[in-house]
């Protein structure tokens, strides 16, 4: 994987081969994150990484500035890899090593945007849940959005609060806000 923009932009991260991790590919990332710049400042923004994995989608914020940046994953080895890659960029990121429903359902802050990349094979009432908790718990700020990325066989399009989908190859972004 690479950081596309900002600082350290063309930096190749290689995360280790034992990490149960499927990275966002660097086109959809790129194309996702020139929907985001048609949008945001993103200097301005508040992140949080659901299924953070191997960091890619936080490093991305990070090198284009964003405020505050957390990324939560259950998995040990990706939260040590997040924080010692983190480390050697001197990102401002936050880990967290929490089941992401667990976090949804006791955590009180707020985010401009959530991202969430849960495992493709999770069943339509999981990725329903991460939307639910999100805005049960009003987890946005004004103007916020939660965006999950997700097989191109699977269709958010019938839960709450979804605003639209686009599709790059095999993944797909469902924005909710």
């Amino acid at each position: 994987m690479r950081i596309i923009s900002g600082t350290h932009k063309g930096r190749r991260i290689t995360a280790p081969s034992k990490l149960p991790v499927r990275p966002t590919t660097d086109v959809a990332k790129e194309a996702l994150f020139n929907i985001l710049n048609n949008h945001y400042h993103l200097q301005d923004l508040s992140i949080i990484d659901l299924f953070s994995g191997t960091g890619n989608i936080a490093y991305e914020f990070a090198a284009r500035g964003a405020k505050t940046i957390t990324a939560v994953d259950a998995n040990f080895d990706c939260v040590k890899f997040i924080k010692k890659t983190s480390a050697e960029l001197d990102f401002p990121i936050t880990t967290i090593k929490s089941d992401v429903f667990k976090y949804l359902e006791k955590v009180s802050v707020k985010a401009d945007i959530i991202f969430a990349d849960p495992p493709y094979n999770f069943d339509d009432k999981k990725f329903a849940k991460i939307s639910e908790l999100v805005f049960q718990n009003n987890m946005l700020n004004e103007d916020g959005q939660l965006i999950i990325e997700h097989s191109k066989h699977t269709d958010l399009s019938e839960l709450e609060n979804f605003r639209e989908s686009r599709k790059y190859g095999g993944s797909v972004f469902s924005f909710f806000e």
